[in-house]
């Protein structure tokens, strides 16, 4: 009985699978320029063991951004403001999505507890969702009995 075959998976957007040359031809620059934007910290290749470059597609992405924007006229302190500042944003719209799905999370938890008979005698008391971490404020729910 033949042995049976897994189909073929693409690598990830992460997987540094490009050599420099390939990764060269792939964002239009020259192997010099990727070496100097390295050096200036604008890009970090994976490493072989034995030191060699490797490329993912996501870096390849980012060497051709950076073109487009040294081709539009911005130097090199500005495009390292401008990926600076579009890696604080895509942070901070992730931390929103956390926050969000936090407050959700909150919000049916409430819901529920709410909507659960208490026992005689039991009293109003919530569960506790969150412990506020050092220096975060809490705010404390009590249904009035009226």
């Amino acid at each position: 009985m033949p042995a049976r075959r897994t189909p073929f998976e693409p690598p990830g957007p992460d997987a540094a699978v490009f050599v420099i040359s390939v990764a060269a031809e792939l964002s239009g620059l020259h192997p010099q320029t990727l070496r100097t934007y390295e050096r200036m910290g604008l890009i970090r290749p994976g490493r072989t063991v034995g030191g060699g470059r490797r490329y993912s597609a996501r870096d390849i992405e980012l060497l051709r951004e950076i073109s487009e924007l040294t081709s539009a006229g911005i130097g090199i302190e500005g495009v390292r403001r401008i990926l600076d500042l579009e890696n604080r944003v895509a942070a901070l719209a992730a931390r929103n999505e956390e926050l969000v799905a936090e407050l959700e999370a909150t919000r049916q938890a409430l819901r529920q507890a709410l909507a659960t008979p208490r026992a005689e005698g039991a009293g109003n008391k919530l569960p506790v969702l969150h412990r506020p971490e050092p220096g975060q404020s809490l705010v404390i729910w009590r249904r009035s009995s009226r």
